[in-house]
């Protein structure tokens, strides 16, 4: 019932900037806790960074933390994954989702939830 449609993923310079959207389409965008997600080769997806359905609480990955912001825009039914002073460690596929539950949290996100497609980053050092 709900789509889910990644973009602006590409092959960028480290140390430069990069905006990922999540496009949603289906049920009520405004309802669902959202994440970003990453995977490599060989590697299970981890998470990045999660918003919960009013935009008001969200996790970051220590990974990320202080580089990325996530972000939700429900008039355009859009998540968004501002990715800044990139690392050659940020490539990976990145993956957007979303569930239902009422309470964040990175971990609940499972492959009973919706998923994009994913979108590839690739940063080049």
């Amino acid at each position: 019932q709900v789509q889910l449609v990644e973009s602006g993923g590409g092959v960028v310079e480290a140390g430069t900037s990069l905006r990922l959207s999540c496009a949603a389409s289906g049920r009520t965008f405004s309802t669902y806790n959202m994440g970003w997600f990453r995977q490599t080769p060989g590697q299970e997806r981890a998470w990045v960074a999660v918003i919960n359905w009013s935009g008001g609480s969200t996790y970051y990955a220590n990974s990320v933390k202080g580089r990325f912001t996530i972000s939700r825009d429900k008039g355009k039914n859009t998540m968004y994954l501002q990715m800044n002073s990139l690392k050659a460690e940020d490539t990976a596929v990145y993956y957007c989702a979303a569930q239902s539950r009422r309470t964040l949290s990175p971990t609940t996100f499972n492959e009973d939830d919706y998923w994009g497609q994913g979108t590839q980053v690739t940063v080049s050092s």
